[in-house]
């Protein structure tokens, strides 16, 4: 169900601080028409901390409006509460995205039987299937093979975005869930290591800026050609590594400006980015080939 290069898309904004809709529906547009397999709504790199269940709520009804039949919707519904994790999941599943993702409680660090009964508990409220979302280096807690195992016995929880990059952890988890359950990447830089490995494809943040590039190496790995995944991937790693100069998602917002996309606007606690790192960004934009806004006439 869930496969290739799937965006966990920006959250566009004006400089007030409201939700840029003109912007929202250009990001939709440009990944329709690049070949993005689908969209995460109001993940980490939506800045979902920063936005109300309203907003997430119109941001997800829009997207099923305009993408319907050309991309998956997903919508992240986790947070470190269980009961407002429950209340976001029964809300967020019955408009019409083809899943909800739900990432590992942060800061609270519940043991793994914690971890269990949360996912359990998001599961049987939700109209829709669900995907784990393990992110260890930004909740600190990681959901271990041996409790992914126990979830994916439930028919409603379908795959996991793994983000800890690790190949080895990929391979203990397919070895212990069943065979219909998928791995996504949720780490750029090893994608495709991972996708070699058994993985069905990423959830990824470059896929904002190069989404047809992320597409084709996705394409050629699912495919088994993994030399030519791996002469994509190698122009697109400058980009996957400084997409991450200053937290996630400050570089992207700021490239995606640069191409016209969208406006240089986030909401506190990020600021913009640093004018130390921008010719860092710019150069790994340019390594992928990316065509900035003054380049495009």
């Amino acid at each position: 169900m869930f496969s290739g290069s799937m965006v966990a898309i920006v959250t566009p904004m004006t400089p007030d601080g409201g939700l840029d809709w003109p912007a929202w529906d250009r990001l939709l547009e440009f990944h329709a028409r690049e070949g993005s397999s689908g969209i995460v709504v109001a993940g980490t790199t939506g800045e979902s901390p920063a936005l109300a269940l309203d907003e997430i709520e119109a941001l997800t009804r829009r997207a099923v409006a305009l993408c319907r039949g050309q991309l998956k919707v997903v919508v992240g519904s986790g947070t470190n509460s269980t009961a407002g994790t429950v209340a976001r999941t029964r809300a967020l599943s019955r408009l019409g995205a083809d899943a909800v993702m739900v990432v590992t409680p942060y800061y609270n660090k519940p043991p793994q039987e914690g971890l269990y009964r949360h996912f359990m508990a998001a599961a049987e409220v939700s109209d829709v299937p669900v995907i784990l979302y393990n992110v260890p280096s930004r909740t600190g807690v990681d959901l271990l093979p041996s409790t992914v195992a126990r979830l994916a016995r439930n028919p409603r929880i379908v795959a996991i975005k793994e983000a800890t990059g690790s190949t080895s952890r990929a391979r203990e988890t397919f070895n212990v869930c069943p065979p219909e359950f998928t791995v996504l990447s949720g780490d750029d830089a090893t994608a495709v290591d991972l996708i070699s490995v058994g993985a069905r494809g990423v959830i990824s943040v470059t896929a904002n800026i190069v989404p047809r590039r992320m597409r084709e190496a996705c394409e050629a790995a699912l495919a088994g050609d993994l030399s030519e995944a791996r002469v994509i991937d190698a122009s697109l790693q400058a980009l996957h590594k400084d997409l991450f100069v200053e937290a996630n998602p400050i570089p992207t917002k700021w490239a995606l400006a640069r191409m016209g996309l969208i406006g240089n606007a986030i909401r506190l606690p990020l600021v913009e980015l640093s004018a130390a790192h921008q010719d860092t960004v710019l150069r790994a934009m340019q390594a992928a080939g990316v065509i900035l806004e003054d380049q495009a006439a």
